[in-house]
């Protein structure tokens, strides 16, 4: 596989593992990297998988309720390194919540090749536009 579709996978895989639920991988994504968002700075597997549980509402069927949906990817490649950027659109529904869209924003992103692929170095995620998000995320404390 080349190193762009690689990467786009890679990309993509971080949407379809937050959607089904699954923290634990979504953090292992990170296991070498950092994911900063609107909290903060987060370093290793432990943290982003802790961020996920302790902000995201998971209903009876182990899932947020959402689809993520990434576009304008963009990546170059630099030898073992690479950056990219992409844009993402969250939309949720939910008993008492029809379809619609809750959170849109773009995500400038680090990546380094290693032995066993590509991996994130580093993910920022900016929230441009913010809809109803009661029902995705819990209130800060």
């Amino acid at each position: 596989m080349d190193d762009y579709r690689a990467l786009s996978n890679l990309i993509f895989s971080y949407a379809s593992l937050v959607d089904a639920g699954d923290f634990a991988a979504v953090g292992e994504l990170f296991a070498a990297g950092a994911f900063t968002g609107s909290g903060g700075s987060l370093h290793g597997a432990a943290a982003v998988e802790r961020m996920l549980r302790d902000t995201v509402i998971v209903y009876e069927d182990g899932t947020p309720r959402t689809k993520h949906v990434t576009t304008n990817v963009a990546i170059e490649v630099t030898g073992p390194a690479a950056a990219g950027s992409a844009y993402f659109t969250v939309v949720q529904a939910v008993p008492g919540l029809p379809l619609q869209t809750i959170a849109a924003g773009r995500y400038a992103d680090r990546f380094t090749k290693t032995e066993t692929g590509w991996q994130f170095t580093e993910r920022r995620a900016t929230v441009d536009l913010v809809g109803d998000v009661s029902r995705h995320l819990r209130p800060r404390r």
